[in-house]
């Protein structure tokens, strides 16, 4: 008997009345299972699934119901719910909406919707000749092949192939879990048959809606699990971790307290009088906001034992944070509130953009490829990379402000040099770090990749970068351009840095750093892109059109310190 009849015989042990709902999954979510190369909280697994399958935390069904993660998953497990007729698998790419012959106006569609689209098939073997050939593959193609990678991970759970919630017996062979199956000579009878019982029990209070038996058989089936080996069984502690870690949501926290010290902090910024109690209560939030933004990588890095910096979310969370530990420490030196005005929002944008792109970034904590198993070079190396695209993005965000002030006011920003040593001690630290991470980087290239340098387009890229700072640093030391030219190239040579970060993974999609790559986000970048290019015609229009009065300014102050020599 295999494990789906196993689970149909479960079924038929279900009470036949309405199902409650007010069910407690803490328990549920408390389980443990292997998935994807990693053993996780049932719980994750659960959000996970969803996500990767719908795009979103919940799904709201044709009936109106919403459903949550795990009970989304507890029906397609258990089969309470016709989830091949429900419109839930995502297609993001309307190209290849139109492809498939379906409704162009929808992003979600139904298992047997999908199965009448012919021409999936043929295109999922076009991207992989194209792969193995190994030649570009188009954005359409890569769109069909993660379609077919949703609907088959839908199919799993319906047939319970993905349940791995069985660890392996302490004498085994191998490390790979198992579903669940009414019987199983390689554990102890009495152990596994009293887990099976409480899946059993866990099922049926499930199904009837009973809210304390299904916590408690939930919480006696990890139990049992655990007994049947517990060298490999993750300890409770670790599960616990996890589930807060997905529930206390510590970087949403951090979005709305950094808004709020955001906000009380450009209010006092803009009073003409004291504002001391505005100011206090920001910089407060600011420390909160960065307390909550660090306690939820810290809680990740103890997860995954590992620096958070393996995926793109990652690294997007990681330099959100280092913008603001920055501008905390310019602030400490300088005793400039311009440096957390100019990183708030920087931060509160690359946050935003990570909620708002959960498909091309997901945040599951997924096992390191080969490459990177090695903590001490990516601790050292990618942290310190990215931590540079931290100091150019506060660079950007200071450089808004500056050129604010020429948009405002040119003549009191031409006169602002501290504001201007402000921004150039930001774009040294970032070329120190840049520079510091890229020579890194080769040394780790030659110790993994068996060279120092390839011109491999990540590589290309951050030594374009760091060319385009070191000249915009040279430029202004030699007088090439004074403090405006300053200002616009911290906004523009952002650009290379978002090419560098983005544009390698997510458009070329080429070279050895493959496992950083993804798709999708690209009208969101290409909108900041050009809103900034915009923001800086304006700025440049405004400074030329002031150019005669700061050049007769700059004259009379020259008369002035040849008269005062005399």
């Amino acid at each position: 008997m295999n494990a789906r009849n196993f689970i149909l015989i479960l079924l038929l042990t279900l009470t036949c009345g309405a199902r409650g709902e007010a069910l407690d999954y803490h328990q549920f979510g408390l389980l443990g299972i292997q998935d994807a190369g990693r053993r996780k909280p049932v719980d994750t697994f659960a959000r996970e699934s969803l996500l990767r399958i719908s795009g979103g935390a919940t799904y709201t069904g044709t009936n109106g119901r919403v459903w949550t993660a795990p009970d989304f998953l507890l029906s397609a497990l258990f089969g309470t719910n016709d989830w091949k007729a429900e419109p839930l698998v995502l297609i993001p790419y309307h190209p290849l909406t139109a492809a498939l012959g379906l409704d162009v106006q929808r992003k979600r569609f139904s298992l047997n919707e999908l199965a009448g689209a012919t021409t999936l098939p043929s295109l999922i073997q076009q991207a992989t000749a194209l792969t193995q050939q190994q030649k570009e593959v188009p954005r359409e193609l890569k769109e069909a092949e993660n379609l077919a990678t949703r609907m088959e991970a839908l199919g799993h759970l319906m047939d319970d192939s993905a349940f791995s919630i069985v660890p392996p017996p302490p004498t085994g062979t191998t490390d790979r879990w198992t579903v669940p199956s009414p019987d199983n000579g390689a554990y102890d009878q009495a152990g596994y048959k009293a887990a099976m019982d409480e899946l059993s029990l866990m099922a049926q209070a499930y199904n009837a809606g009973t809210g304390f038996d299904f916590s408690l058989h939930a919480a006696r089936l990890r139990k049992a699990l655990r007994e049947l080996n517990p060298g490999v069984y993750p300890t409770d502690s670790m599960l616990q971790l996890e589930y807060t870690y997905n529930h206390v949501r510590a970087f949403s926290w951090a979005v709305g307290i950094y808004a709020l010290a955001f906000v009380l902090l450009l209010i006092a910024n803009a009073q003409t009088g004291p504002a001391k109690i505005l100011t206090a209560t920001g910089l407060t939030l600011a420390v909160a906001g960065v307390l909550m933004h660090a306690t939820g990588i810290a809680m990740r890095c103890i997860i995954a034992g590992r620096p958070p910096v393996t995926n793109m979310y990652e690294s997007v969370v990681w330099v959100s944070f280092g913008v603001v530990a920055f501008a905390f420490i310019f602030l400490v030196r300088y005793r400039a509130l311009t440096y957390l005005l100019a990183a708030l929002p920087v931060s509160l944008t690359c946050l935003l953009l990570v909620q708002q792109l959960p498909v091309a970034m997901p945040e599951s904590i997924d096992p390191l490829v080969p490459v990177l198993r090695s903590n001490y070079w990516l601790t050292i190396h990618v942290l310190t990379i990215t931590l540079s695209y931290a100091a150019f993005a506060l660079a950007m965000g200071f450089g808004h402000i500056v050129l604010y002030r020429f948009i405002r006011n040119p003549l009191n920003a031409a006169e602002d040099a501290t504001l201007h040593f402000w921004l150039y001690r930001i774009l040294q630290l970032g070329v120190l770090l840049l520079a510091t991470g890229t020579i890194l980087g080769g040394v780790w290239a030659n110790y993994s990749w068996g060279r120092f340098w390839g011109w491999d387009p990540k590589e290309t890229w951050a030594l374009i970068a760091l060319l385009c700072y070191i000249f915009v640093l040279h430029g202004r030391v030699v007088g090439w351009w004074d403090q405006f030219g300053l200002a616009l190239a911290s906004v523009v040579c952002f650009c290379a840095v978002v090419m560098t970060w983005y544009g390698v993974n997510f458009i070329l999609g080429k070279g050895l750093h493959s496992y950083g790559f993804g798709i999708g986000g690209e009208k969101y970048v290409a909108g900041f892109v050009c809103v900034d290019l915009a923001y800086v015609a304006l700025a440049g229009w405004r400074y030329r059109k002031a150019a005669p009065l700061l050049a007769a300014m700059e004259a009379e102050e020259e008369e002035e310190d040849e008269m005062s020599r005399v």
